[in-house]
Protein backbone atom coordinates (compact mmCIF):
# COMPACT_ATOMS: atom_id res chain seq x y z
CA UNK A 1 0.00 0.00 0.00
CA UNK A 2 1.40 3.43 -0.89
CA UNK A 3 1.66 6.44 1.12
CA UNK A 4 -0.90 8.34 -0.59
CA UNK A 5 -3.64 5.31 -1.01
CA UNK A 6 -2.68 4.63 3.01
CA UNK A 7 -3.69 9.09 3.27
CA UNK A 8 -6.85 8.15 1.62
CA UNK A 9 -7.75 5.13 3.96
CA UNK A 10 -7.21 6.79 7.15
CA UNK A 11 -8.86 9.63 6.75
CA UNK A 12 -12.08 8.06 5.73
CA UNK A 13 -11.94 5.89 8.45
CA UNK A 14 -11.78 9.32 10.64
CA UNK A 15 -14.51 10.39 9.11
CA UNK A 16 -16.52 7.10 8.97
CA UNK A 17 -15.79 6.53 13.07
CA UNK A 18 -17.07 10.68 13.57
CA UNK A 19 -20.22 10.09 11.60
CA UNK A 20 -20.82 6.80 13.27
CA UNK A 21 -20.92 8.25 16.55
CA UNK A 22 -22.67 11.74 15.19
CA UNK A 23 -25.04 9.30 14.64
CA UNK A 24 -25.51 7.46 18.10
CA UNK A 25 -25.50 10.99 19.68
CA UNK A 26 -28.75 12.07 17.15
CA UNK A 27 -30.48 9.26 18.64
CA UNK A 28 -30.23 10.11 22.19
CA UNK A 29 -30.74 13.93 21.02
CA UNK A 30 -34.45 14.16 21.63
CA UNK A 31 -34.99 17.83 22.42
CA UNK A 32 -32.91 21.20 22.82
CA UNK A 33 -31.92 19.99 26.15
CA UNK A 34 -30.47 17.29 24.96
CA UNK A 35 -28.66 19.11 22.21
CA UNK A 36 -27.18 21.80 24.08
CA UNK A 37 -26.12 20.02 27.67
CA UNK A 38 -27.01 16.06 27.22
CA UNK A 39 -29.08 14.26 29.54
CA UNK A 40 -27.05 14.16 32.77
CA UNK A 41 -26.21 11.01 32.16
CA UNK A 42 -21.80 11.16 31.04
CA UNK A 43 -19.03 9.75 32.40
CA UNK A 44 -17.22 12.66 34.53
CA UNK A 45 -13.80 10.96 32.89
CA UNK A 46 -15.65 11.21 29.19
CA UNK A 47 -16.49 15.07 30.08
CA UNK A 48 -13.10 15.40 31.60
CA UNK A 49 -11.55 14.35 27.92
CA UNK A 50 -14.00 16.25 26.38
CA UNK A 51 -13.40 19.31 28.07
CA UNK A 52 -9.59 18.81 28.01
CA UNK A 53 -9.75 18.72 24.00
CA UNK A 54 -11.72 21.19 23.90
CA UNK A 55 -9.60 24.00 25.92
CA UNK A 56 -6.14 22.25 23.94
CA UNK A 57 -7.80 22.90 20.28
CA UNK A 58 -5.86 24.21 17.10
CA UNK A 59 -4.45 27.02 19.08
CA UNK A 60 -2.46 24.59 21.33
CA UNK A 61 -1.70 21.70 18.31
CA UNK A 62 -0.97 24.23 15.77
CA UNK A 63 -0.91 28.06 16.18
CA UNK A 64 0.82 28.60 19.66
CA UNK A 65 4.18 26.77 19.10
CA UNK A 66 4.68 29.45 16.45
CA UNK A 67 4.76 31.61 19.21
CA UNK A 68 7.27 29.77 20.93
CA UNK A 69 9.50 29.06 17.92
CA UNK A 70 9.12 32.90 17.42
CA UNK A 71 9.58 34.25 20.95
CA UNK A 72 11.19 31.45 22.32
CA UNK A 73 11.54 30.34 26.11
CA UNK A 74 9.07 33.78 27.62
CA UNK A 75 6.08 32.51 24.75
CA UNK A 76 6.25 28.49 26.23
CA UNK A 77 5.83 30.22 30.19
CA UNK A 78 2.98 32.20 28.85
CA UNK A 79 1.13 29.17 26.94
CA UNK A 80 2.73 26.28 28.62
CA UNK A 81 3.33 27.11 32.45
CA UNK A 82 0.74 30.08 33.56
CA UNK A 83 -2.07 29.64 30.90
CA UNK A 84 -1.73 25.63 32.67
CA UNK A 85 -1.69 26.89 35.91
CA UNK A 86 -4.97 29.29 35.29
CA UNK A 87 -6.72 26.46 33.76
CA UNK A 88 -6.27 24.67 37.04
CA UNK A 89 -7.38 27.67 39.34
CA UNK A 90 -10.59 28.51 37.30
CA UNK A 91 -12.07 24.75 37.89
CA UNK A 92 -11.19 24.69 41.42
CA UNK A 93 -12.53 27.87 42.37
CA UNK A 94 -15.50 27.89 40.21
CA UNK A 95 -16.97 23.88 39.39
CA UNK A 96 -18.88 23.44 42.43
CA UNK A 97 -20.40 26.74 42.66
CA UNK A 98 -21.53 26.97 39.29
CA UNK A 99 -22.89 23.89 38.98
CA UNK A 100 -24.76 24.09 41.86
CA UNK A 101 -26.98 27.29 40.70
CA UNK A 102 -26.66 25.82 36.99
CA UNK A 103 -28.69 23.14 38.01
CA UNK A 104 -31.28 25.12 40.58
CA UNK A 105 -31.80 27.57 37.73
CA UNK A 106 -31.98 24.98 35.02
CA UNK A 107 -29.79 27.29 33.10
CA UNK A 108 -28.24 25.05 29.80
CA UNK A 109 -26.06 28.11 28.36
CA UNK A 110 -24.06 30.68 30.12
CA UNK A 111 -26.62 34.02 29.28
CA UNK A 112 -28.60 30.85 30.89
CA UNK A 113 -26.95 30.82 33.83
CA UNK A 114 -26.50 34.65 33.89
CA UNK A 115 -30.44 35.19 33.36
CA UNK A 116 -30.58 32.35 36.71
CA UNK A 117 -28.24 33.72 38.87
CA UNK A 118 -29.48 38.18 38.60
CA UNK A 119 -32.99 37.45 36.80
CA UNK A 120 -32.55 39.90 34.30
CA UNK A 121 -33.10 39.37 30.53
CA UNK A 122 -31.14 42.58 29.96
CA UNK A 123 -28.54 40.83 30.84
CA UNK A 124 -28.76 37.49 29.56
CA UNK A 125 -29.20 39.42 26.01
CA UNK A 126 -26.58 41.09 26.14
CA UNK A 127 -24.33 38.33 27.00
CA UNK A 128 -25.72 36.05 24.41
CA UNK A 129 -24.58 38.73 22.05
CA UNK A 130 -21.29 39.54 23.07
CA UNK A 131 -20.55 35.08 22.99
CA UNK A 132 -20.98 35.46 19.45
CA UNK A 133 -17.39 36.62 19.59
CA UNK A 134 -16.66 33.32 19.61
CA UNK A 135 -16.54 33.14 15.96
CA UNK A 136 -13.39 34.29 15.94
CA UNK A 137 -12.05 31.83 17.00
CA UNK A 138 -14.16 29.19 15.02
CA UNK A 139 -11.84 31.58 12.05
CA UNK A 140 -8.41 30.30 13.83
CA UNK A 141 -9.57 26.99 13.73
CA UNK A 142 -10.95 26.60 10.75
CA UNK A 143 -7.44 28.37 8.74
CA UNK A 144 -5.37 26.12 10.99
CA UNK A 145 -7.88 23.17 9.99
CA UNK A 146 -6.90 24.45 6.40
CA UNK A 147 -3.45 24.68 6.65
CA UNK A 148 -2.69 21.22 7.42
CA UNK A 149 -5.54 19.94 4.77
CA UNK A 150 -3.04 21.61 2.39
CA UNK A 151 0.20 19.47 3.34
CA UNK A 152 -2.10 16.03 3.72
CA UNK A 153 -3.89 16.77 0.05
CA UNK A 154 -3.07 18.22 -3.51
CA UNK A 155 -6.04 20.89 -2.46
CA UNK A 156 -6.22 25.03 -2.10
CA UNK A 157 -6.56 26.15 0.89
CA UNK A 158 -10.23 27.70 -0.04
CA UNK A 159 -11.18 24.27 -1.00
CA UNK A 160 -9.69 22.81 2.44
CA UNK A 161 -11.99 25.52 4.40
CA UNK A 162 -15.11 24.45 2.79
CA UNK A 163 -14.59 21.10 3.03
CA UNK A 164 -13.37 21.10 7.04
CA UNK A 165 -16.11 23.30 7.37
CA UNK A 166 -18.62 20.97 5.64
CA UNK A 167 -17.50 18.13 7.28
CA UNK A 168 -17.60 19.06 11.04
CA UNK A 169 -21.42 21.12 10.94
CA UNK A 170 -22.73 18.05 9.40
CA UNK A 171 -21.86 15.88 12.43
CA UNK A 172 -22.45 18.65 14.63
CA UNK A 173 -25.96 19.25 13.30
CA UNK A 174 -26.60 15.63 14.03
CA UNK A 175 -25.76 15.01 17.47
CA UNK A 176 -25.26 18.29 19.34
CA UNK A 177 -23.71 18.00 22.23
CA UNK A 178 -23.70 13.82 22.66
CA UNK A 179 -21.45 13.93 18.87
CA UNK A 180 -19.35 16.30 20.14
CA UNK A 181 -18.55 14.79 23.53
CA UNK A 182 -18.26 11.20 21.89
CA UNK A 183 -16.75 12.40 19.12
CA UNK A 184 -14.15 14.71 21.50
CA UNK A 185 -13.25 11.57 23.42
CA UNK A 186 -11.98 9.98 20.14
CA UNK A 187 -10.12 13.38 19.14
CA UNK A 188 -8.76 13.58 22.46
CA UNK A 189 -7.45 9.85 22.70
CA UNK A 190 -5.81 10.57 19.01
CA UNK A 191 -4.31 14.08 20.39
CA UNK A 192 -2.78 12.18 23.54
CA UNK A 193 -0.78 9.70 21.57
CA UNK A 194 0.67 12.20 19.60
CA UNK A 195 1.31 14.99 21.85
CA UNK A 196 3.75 12.93 23.52
CA UNK A 197 5.11 11.28 20.20
CA UNK A 198 6.20 14.44 18.91
CA UNK A 199 7.95 15.70 22.29
CA UNK A 200 9.67 12.49 23.25
CA UNK A 201 10.36 12.29 18.96
CA UNK A 202 12.32 15.73 19.00
CA UNK A 203 13.93 15.53 22.29
CA UNK A 204 17.42 15.00 20.84
CA UNK A 205 17.01 18.43 19.15
CA UNK A 206 17.84 19.66 22.73
CA UNK A 207 21.54 17.59 22.93
CA UNK A 208 20.57 16.43 26.40
CA UNK A 209 20.52 20.54 27.63
CA UNK A 210 17.83 22.57 26.80
CA UNK A 211 18.60 25.71 27.70
CA UNK A 212 22.23 25.29 26.49
CA UNK A 213 20.17 24.19 22.67
CA UNK A 214 17.93 27.61 23.55
CA UNK A 215 20.54 29.73 24.00
CA UNK A 216 22.31 28.72 20.67
CA UNK A 217 19.72 30.56 18.98
CA UNK A 218 20.07 33.74 21.54
CA UNK A 219 20.28 34.44 25.01
CA UNK A 220 17.07 36.45 24.56
CA UNK A 221 15.50 33.59 23.18
CA UNK A 222 16.41 31.36 26.14
CA UNK A 223 15.45 34.52 28.48
CA UNK A 224 12.18 34.01 30.93
CA UNK A 225 11.33 37.71 29.41
CA UNK A 226 12.41 38.09 25.97
CA UNK A 227 13.19 41.68 25.41
CA UNK A 228 13.15 41.41 21.88
CA UNK A 229 9.88 40.34 21.70
CA UNK A 230 6.97 42.99 21.70
CA UNK A 231 4.27 40.13 23.18
CA UNK A 232 6.43 38.79 26.16
CA UNK A 233 8.82 40.88 27.31
CA UNK A 234 7.98 41.25 31.69
CA UNK A 235 7.11 39.22 34.26
CA UNK A 236 3.59 40.50 33.54
CA UNK A 237 3.29 39.71 30.13
CA UNK A 238 4.20 36.18 30.52
CA UNK A 239 3.02 35.02 33.81
CA UNK A 240 0.91 37.77 34.83
CA UNK A 241 -1.43 38.34 31.63
CA UNK A 242 -1.48 34.34 31.09
CA UNK A 243 -2.38 32.94 34.35
CA UNK A 244 -5.01 35.87 34.52
CA UNK A 245 -6.63 35.49 30.78
CA UNK A 246 -6.77 31.86 31.00
CA UNK A 247 -8.30 32.18 34.27
CA UNK A 248 -11.18 34.10 32.21
CA UNK A 249 -10.91 32.04 29.30
CA UNK A 250 -12.48 29.62 31.36
CA UNK A 251 -15.40 31.00 31.25
CA UNK A 252 -16.08 30.81 27.43
CA UNK A 253 -19.32 29.04 26.86
CA UNK A 254 -18.05 26.25 25.16
CA UNK A 255 -15.87 25.34 28.10
CA UNK A 256 -17.29 26.03 31.62
CA UNK A 257 -21.01 24.74 30.34
CA UNK A 258 -19.00 21.57 30.55
CA UNK A 259 -19.87 21.31 34.03
CA UNK A 260 -23.24 21.56 33.25
CA UNK A 261 -23.25 18.08 31.41
CA UNK A 262 -22.34 16.31 35.18
CA UNK A 263 -24.78 14.53 37.18
CA UNK A 264 -24.07 16.03 40.13
CA UNK A 265 -21.41 17.79 42.60
CA UNK A 266 -19.96 14.27 43.50
CA UNK A 267 -18.54 13.83 40.16
CA UNK A 268 -16.50 16.92 39.97
CA UNK A 269 -13.33 15.63 41.29
CA UNK A 270 -13.20 13.17 38.86
CA UNK A 271 -13.99 15.72 36.39
CA UNK A 272 -11.37 17.80 37.04
CA UNK A 273 -8.49 15.41 37.69
CA UNK A 274 -8.78 14.09 33.86
CA UNK A 275 -9.32 17.35 32.09
CA UNK A 276 -5.46 18.35 34.26
CA UNK A 277 -3.76 15.46 33.63
CA UNK A 278 -4.91 15.06 29.85
CA UNK A 279 -4.83 19.33 29.27
CA UNK A 280 -1.20 19.09 30.95
CA UNK A 281 -0.05 16.26 28.35
CA UNK A 282 -1.89 18.01 25.27
CA UNK A 283 0.49 21.27 26.20
CA UNK A 284 3.92 19.00 25.41
CA UNK A 285 2.84 20.32 21.95
CA UNK A 286 3.77 24.09 22.62
CA UNK A 287 7.77 22.08 22.67
CA UNK A 288 7.78 21.42 19.20
CA UNK A 289 7.69 24.99 18.36
CA UNK A 290 11.72 25.11 20.33
CA UNK A 291 12.35 21.72 17.63
CA UNK A 292 10.82 23.57 15.00
CA UNK A 293 13.42 26.42 16.13
CA UNK A 294 16.23 24.04 16.39
CA UNK A 295 15.71 21.93 13.40
CA UNK A 296 16.64 24.80 10.59
CA UNK A 297 13.26 25.33 9.39
CA UNK A 298 12.24 28.34 8.23
CA UNK A 299 8.84 29.85 7.38
CA UNK A 300 7.60 32.94 6.09
CA UNK A 301 4.23 33.15 7.69
CA UNK A 302 4.38 32.06 11.87
CA UNK A 303 1.18 29.99 11.46
CA UNK A 304 2.78 27.44 9.49
CA UNK A 305 5.52 26.33 11.66
CA UNK A 306 3.92 22.90 13.18
CA UNK A 307 3.53 22.26 9.24
CA UNK A 308 6.77 22.62 7.90
CA UNK A 309 8.40 21.14 10.84
CA UNK A 310 6.25 18.33 10.66
CA UNK A 311 7.03 17.98 6.96
CA UNK A 312 10.85 18.69 7.11
CA UNK A 313 10.84 15.73 9.57
CA UNK A 314 9.26 12.81 8.76
CA UNK A 315 8.13 13.04 4.38
CA UNK A 316 11.82 11.87 4.24
CA UNK A 317 11.36 8.22 4.21
CA UNK A 318 8.12 5.77 3.33
CA UNK A 319 7.86 5.02 6.82
CA UNK A 320 7.65 8.77 7.99
CA UNK A 321 5.10 9.37 5.06
CA UNK A 322 2.57 6.95 7.21
CA UNK A 323 2.97 8.75 10.57
CA UNK A 324 2.68 11.99 9.00
CA UNK A 325 -0.59 11.17 8.04
CA UNK A 326 -1.68 9.87 11.17
CA UNK A 327 -0.04 12.78 12.31
CA UNK A 328 -1.93 15.50 10.37
CA UNK A 329 -5.25 13.58 11.01
CA UNK A 330 -4.98 13.93 14.83
CA UNK A 331 -4.07 17.49 14.26
CA UNK A 332 -7.19 18.06 12.30
CA UNK A 333 -9.20 16.04 15.17
CA UNK A 334 -7.73 18.78 17.59
CA UNK A 335 -9.11 21.30 15.59
CA UNK A 336 -12.36 19.46 15.32
CA UNK A 337 -12.74 18.84 19.02
CA UNK A 338 -13.18 22.64 19.70
CA UNK A 339 -14.91 23.72 16.54
CA UNK A 340 -18.25 21.69 17.42
CA UNK A 341 -17.96 22.52 21.11
CA UNK A 342 -18.33 26.16 19.93
CA UNK A 343 -20.54 25.80 17.14
CA UNK A 344 -22.84 23.37 19.98
CA UNK A 345 -22.37 26.39 22.28
CA UNK A 346 -23.16 28.75 19.89
CA UNK A 347 -26.56 27.43 18.48
CA UNK A 348 -27.91 26.99 21.73
CA UNK A 349 -27.35 30.34 23.17
CA UNK A 350 -28.92 31.92 20.31
CA UNK A 351 -31.80 29.96 20.48
CA UNK A 352 -32.41 29.73 23.96
CA UNK A 353 -31.14 33.23 25.10
CA UNK A 354 -32.07 34.74 21.40
CA UNK A 355 -35.18 33.44 20.11
CA UNK A 356 -36.78 31.97 22.61
CA UNK A 357 -37.29 34.98 24.86
CA UNK A 358 -38.74 36.84 21.70
CA UNK A 359 -40.84 34.02 20.42
CA UNK A 360 -41.92 32.23 23.41
CA UNK A 361 -41.43 28.96 25.20
CA UNK A 362 -43.52 26.97 23.15
CA UNK A 363 -41.14 28.12 20.85
CA UNK A 364 -38.40 25.92 22.32
CA UNK A 365 -40.50 22.81 23.10
CA UNK A 366 -41.84 22.97 19.48
CA UNK A 367 -38.93 24.28 17.07
CA UNK A 368 -35.93 24.78 19.46
CA UNK A 369 -33.63 21.65 17.89
CA UNK A 370 -34.81 22.94 14.59
CA UNK A 371 -33.82 26.05 15.34
CA UNK A 372 -30.73 25.27 16.92
CA UNK A 373 -29.56 23.18 13.39
CA UNK A 374 -30.59 26.62 11.42
CA UNK A 375 -28.50 28.65 13.40
CA UNK A 376 -25.55 26.40 13.12
CA UNK A 377 -25.79 26.86 9.12
CA UNK A 378 -25.30 30.37 9.77
CA UNK A 379 -22.84 30.32 11.83
CA UNK A 380 -21.00 28.47 9.24
CA UNK A 381 -21.18 30.79 6.50
CA UNK A 382 -20.36 33.59 8.95
CA UNK A 383 -16.87 31.91 9.92
CA UNK A 384 -16.76 30.41 6.06
CA UNK A 385 -16.99 34.17 4.85
CA UNK A 386 -14.04 35.72 7.47
CA UNK A 387 -11.37 32.95 7.27
CA UNK A 388 -11.74 33.46 3.46
CA UNK A 389 -8.71 35.85 3.60
CA UNK A 390 -7.36 35.75 7.06
CA UNK A 391 -5.62 38.38 8.65
CA UNK A 392 -1.51 37.09 8.75
CA UNK A 393 -1.56 36.58 12.51
CA UNK A 394 -4.68 34.62 12.87
CA UNK A 395 -3.55 33.65 16.81
CA UNK A 396 -3.44 37.33 17.36
CA UNK A 397 -6.43 38.01 15.60
CA UNK A 398 -8.90 35.52 17.42
CA UNK A 399 -7.83 36.78 20.41
CA UNK A 400 -8.63 40.05 20.16
CA UNK A 401 -12.06 38.81 20.29
CA UNK A 402 -11.86 35.83 22.53
CA UNK A 403 -10.18 37.72 25.02
CA UNK A 404 -12.18 40.40 25.27
CA UNK A 405 -15.31 37.82 25.55
CA UNK A 406 -13.43 36.62 28.65
CA UNK A 407 -12.62 40.08 29.95
CA UNK A 408 -16.58 40.65 30.40
CA UNK A 409 -17.56 37.54 31.20
CA UNK A 410 -15.12 37.99 34.58
CA UNK A 411 -17.48 39.61 36.92
CA UNK A 412 -20.51 38.45 36.26
CA UNK A 413 -19.27 34.95 36.53
CA UNK A 414 -16.69 35.11 39.28
CA UNK A 415 -18.57 36.90 41.40
CA UNK A 416 -22.03 35.41 40.72
CA UNK A 417 -20.17 32.60 42.15
CA UNK A 418 -18.55 33.78 45.02
CA UNK A 419 -20.46 36.73 46.19
CA UNK A 420 -23.01 35.67 48.84
CA UNK A 421 -24.83 38.82 48.09
CA UNK A 422 -26.99 39.27 44.94
CA UNK A 423 -24.45 41.86 42.52
CA UNK A 424 -26.56 44.61 41.11
CA UNK A 425 -27.70 44.16 37.82
CA UNK A 426 -26.38 47.79 36.72
CA UNK A 427 -23.14 46.91 38.51
CA UNK A 428 -22.59 43.25 36.63
CA UNK A 429 -23.67 44.61 33.73
CA UNK A 430 -21.38 48.15 33.32
CA UNK A 431 -18.74 45.73 34.97
CA UNK A 432 -18.80 43.48 32.10
CA UNK A 433 -18.97 46.70 29.46
CA UNK A 434 -15.98 47.94 31.19
CA UNK A 435 -14.16 44.62 30.70
CA UNK A 436 -14.89 44.36 27.09
CA UNK A 437 -14.68 48.04 25.58
CA UNK A 438 -11.30 48.14 28.08
CA UNK A 439 -9.22 45.57 26.44
CA UNK A 440 -10.24 46.71 22.90
CA UNK A 441 -9.28 50.46 23.34
CA UNK A 442 -6.20 49.19 25.16
CA UNK A 443 -5.47 46.87 22.09
CA UNK A 444 -6.57 48.77 19.01
CA UNK A 445 -5.49 51.93 20.68
CA UNK A 446 -3.62 51.93 23.30
CA UNK A 447 -0.49 50.27 22.14
CA UNK A 448 -0.87 47.15 23.90
CA UNK A 449 0.34 44.34 20.83
CA UNK A 450 -0.65 41.59 23.65
CA UNK A 451 -4.62 40.54 23.73
CA UNK A 452 -3.53 38.97 26.62
CA UNK A 453 -2.18 41.97 28.32
CA UNK A 454 -4.78 44.45 27.61
CA UNK A 455 -7.40 41.56 28.54
CA UNK A 456 -5.83 40.89 31.76
CA UNK A 457 -5.61 45.22 32.61
CA UNK A 458 -9.16 44.97 31.55
CA UNK A 459 -10.06 42.20 33.99
CA UNK A 460 -8.14 43.70 36.59
CA UNK A 461 -9.63 47.38 36.13
CA UNK A 462 -13.27 45.80 35.83
CA UNK A 463 -12.99 44.02 39.14
CA UNK A 464 -11.50 46.61 41.11
CA UNK A 465 -14.27 48.64 39.86
CA UNK A 466 -17.14 45.87 41.34
CA UNK A 467 -15.19 45.85 44.72
CA UNK A 468 -14.55 49.61 44.83
CA UNK A 469 -18.29 50.24 44.42
CA UNK A 470 -19.48 46.90 46.27
CA UNK A 471 -17.70 48.69 49.13
CA UNK A 472 -19.21 52.34 48.72
CA UNK A 473 -22.72 50.30 48.65
CA UNK A 474 -21.76 48.69 52.26
CA UNK A 475 -20.53 51.91 53.59
CA UNK A 476 -24.10 53.57 52.58
CA UNK A 477 -26.35 50.57 54.19
CA UNK A 478 -24.34 50.55 57.71
CA UNK A 479 -24.86 54.85 57.43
Amino acid sequence: MTPDIFKYLLLGFYVIVVYWLSWIGMRRTRDIRGFTIGNKDMNPYLVGITLAASISSTATFVINPGFVYVHGLSAYLHYGVAAVLGILCAFLVLTRGFLRLGEAGGAMTIPGWIHARYGSNGLRLFFALINLLSVSFVVLILVGCSLLVTGLFPVGQKTALVLVLLFVFSYVLMGGTYAHAYTNTLQGIMMLGIAVYLFVDGWHLFGGEPLVALRSVGDNYAAMFNPDSQLYFSFFSVFGSGFIITFALMLQPHILTKVLYLRSERDISRFIGTTAVVGGLFSLMLVVGFYARLSGVEVDAQDTVLREYLLREFARSTAGEYLLTFIFVTLLAAGMSTLDGILVALSAMVVNDIVVPTAGAQTAQDRGLLWSRYVLIGVGILGLALAWNPPPLIGLFAQKGVYGLAAASTVPILFGVLYRGLLPVWLAASAAAMGLLLHLWLNLFGGISNPAVSASYAIIASVGYTLLVLSVLRLRRAD
